[in-house]
């Protein structure tokens, strides 16, 4: 039980460092050009499973509460 909470906070700094990474890359989508065209095509056959659910989560509609029961 000690590790749980460490655990938590780990996978969510990951998909943080995820979102971020899919937003500098593939930011074009959501209408944020930030890498050259080309290097975004590259990586696109990698990516495309996992396109859809990170839409999903950046156009989630935030509340005060999620923020807060982050910090707890």
């Amino acid at each position: 039980m000690t590790c749980h909470e460490m655990d938590l906070e780990l996978k969510k700094e990951r998909g943080n460092l995820g979102h971020l990474f899919m937003m500098v890359v593939f930011g074009d989508l959501m209408g944020l050009p930030l890498l050259p065209p080309y290097y975004s095509m590259r990586l696109l056959p990698y990516i495309i499973p996992s396109i859809e659910k990170w839409k999903r989560s950046l156009l989630r509609e935030k509340d005060l509460t999620d923020l807060v029961s982050a910090d707890i």
